[in-house]
This record gives C-alpha cells, structure tokens and sequence, in this order.
C-alpha cells in the first residue's frame, strides 16, 4: 500500500486538499485500492479553511516519516514561511525517497524547504512573479499544468492538482488503472504537463465550435491512418483553422494531441494484452515496433519492452478483466 500524507496549514483551501483525496483517498467499488490518504499537520487539532468551518486534524508531522508520497494541498498566505520544523521535516522526508508534490501555492513550502532551487517548477499563474522573485534559484515556469521531476513535482492552480495526481497514479500504477479512477471521477484521464494553464477565450462566434465530437471520433480511430487534415475534415473546418480550436480548447496542437492518445492507447495494451510490439503499434497506430519504441523513449524516458515488464510484475485486481 503506498501511502500519501497531505500537510496542511491554516487558512487550508478546501478544493485543493480534496484534489489530492479524491484521487488517493477514495474506495472505489470495482477497484482494488492500493492508496492508504491521511492528513496531518504541524500541531494537532482544530484547522482553519478557507470555507470558513474549521477541521479536525489529529495527525502531526511524523505522519511525514511514515510518508511514501507527501502532499503540499496549497500554503497560504504565500508570504508566511513553514516553521523551521516543518521544513526539516519536509527535508526529512525527501532525504530518505519519499516523493513530495505540491498544488497551487504549495510550491511556496517546497521553496521554502529549497527543494526546488535550480529547478523547473510551477505555480499558479497569478503567483509565478511572485514565487520567481522571492525565489530566485527556482526556474519558474508560469504556463505549464505540472512538472514532475520524479522526486518533486509541481502543480498549477486547484484543478491542475488533479492533472498531476492522476498523473502520479498513471506513473505508479498504470494507464489502466489511472483511466479507471479518471473514469469514477468524470475526468479525462490523462493531461500532459506541458498543457496551458489557461487557454485564449474563444470569439463569441466560436462557442459551437466544441472539439469533443472530433475528439471521440479520432479517439475511437487511432489504428487507423488518421492525421490532421481527416480531424480538419470531420470537424468541417480548415487545418489551420482546426489548430487555432486546439490551441483555444485544449492548449496543444492537433499533432500533439493524437501522438497521446496512441501512446496512452499503447500504454494499455501494453499493460492488459500479450500482444506483439508490432500489434501494440498498429492498433494503436504508431505504423511499427521502432516507431513504437522511438515514441516512447522520447515521451517516458523507456522502452515498450521495459514498461511492460514494470507493470506487469505489479499487483494485479482480481476483478480486472
């Protein structure tokens, strides 16, 4: 069981400590659980919210000790620095391979902690200037959803924290699995990080102009040859005109959208089937096991080979089909 502590500090922002409970800390009928969600904090007791009710925390900081992933749920007001017991604690954690995330303004206490110095990180955009200037060491990045360096991820505002939880999951436990928790959840199941933060509001004139028919379309074809032109063709619209909706709609090109939805598709077979590199390419239509292999070396740093291998040696649901 992998367990994942949320560290909170008053005044808590409610919707960002749920981003990180609904995807770790729910029971899901069908599914076997294999996240064990707690929450602590620097002194037990009543918490302050934002919603303005207070919780309950009976936890403290050796919550942390016993932590496989430690969840930062935003650290508000930004301007009010973790206690240095805190930050040994976050430093502790670190130091012995635990894997410390952030949502939102909780990037501010892994600076704090000076585990992002001389990385890339995110935030929010309205606190990117703000985190930048006060942490000089840090490399910034205001437009991305998350960044996950493995060790330290981080994560833009409240809803890119599930991105990035769901994102977490995908990498512990699968694409399977993490689809199947998106699918509980009514979210995509997969958002890359390098996404925007926020899109170009659409003209008036496009609000009928919605990419989801297009996108379910393509997502049911991705063995067949489809390409941009036949997306620009379904959705009755130029090429270019076709890219501009991506870019307003979902932050990527029509490219970059197809190539993850083909290697997500052979993340699962992967995973679920004993096929042949060379099926597992074409029905996901990647054309060939070296395409296959060249696409996921550049996009997950390893090989379909090596993947398959870690996945299938993990625990598998008994329910799973």
């Amino acid at each position: 069981m992998h367990r994942v502590a949320a560290l909170v500090h008053a005044p808590q922002s409610t919707f960002e400590l749920a981003c990180a409970a609904e995807v770790f800390g729910i029971e899901r009928p069908g599914l076997t659980t294999r996240y064990a969600f707690g929450v602590c904090v620097e002194r037990p007791g009543p918490v302050a919210t934002r919603a303005g009710y207070d919780m309950l925390v009976t936890e403290g900081l050796d919550a942390l000790d016993r932590a496989d992933t430690v969840v930062i749920p935003g650290w508000t007001p930004t301007q009010e620095a973790p206690s240095p017991t805190v930050v040994a604690a976050l430093r502790r954690a670190h130091g012995r391979g635990a894997r410390l995330i952030s949502i939102c303004s909780g990037a501010f206490a892994l600076a704090h902690a000076g585990l992002l110095d001389g990385r890339r990180a995110t935030t929010h955009w309205a606190l990117a200037d703000e985190l930048a200037a006060r942490f000089p060491a840090v490399q910034v990045d205001p437009d991305v959803l998350y960044v996950d360096h493995g060790d330290v991820a981080t994560s833009a505002g409240s809803g890119a924290g599930v991105d990035l939880c769901l994102h977490l999951v995908r990498a512990d436990q699968g694409a399977g699995y993490a689809a199947r928790v998106a699918r509980n959840m009514v979210m995509p199941p997969h958002r890359e990080g390098g996404q925007l933060q926020y899109a170009t509001p659409a003209h008036p004139a496009q609000f009928d102009g919605s990419l989801a028919p297009v996108l379910e379309w393509a997502a049911g074809r991705l063995d067949e040859p489809v390409g941009v032109d036949e997306l620009a063709a379904r959705a009755g619209v130029s090429a270019r005109t076709l890219a501009r909706r991506f870019t307003d709609q979902l932050g990527v090109s029509p490219g970059q959208w197809l190539l993850a939805q083909r290697i997500g598709s052979a993340r699962e077979l992967l995973e679920t089937t004993d096929l042949p590199l060379d099926a597992v390419a074409r029905r996901s239509g990647l054309s060939s096991a070296t395409n296959l292999r060249r696409r996921f070396l550049r996009a997950l740093g390893t090989t379909p080979g090596a993947y398959r291998r870690a996945f299938r040696a993990m625990p598998q649901d008994p329910r799973r089909p």
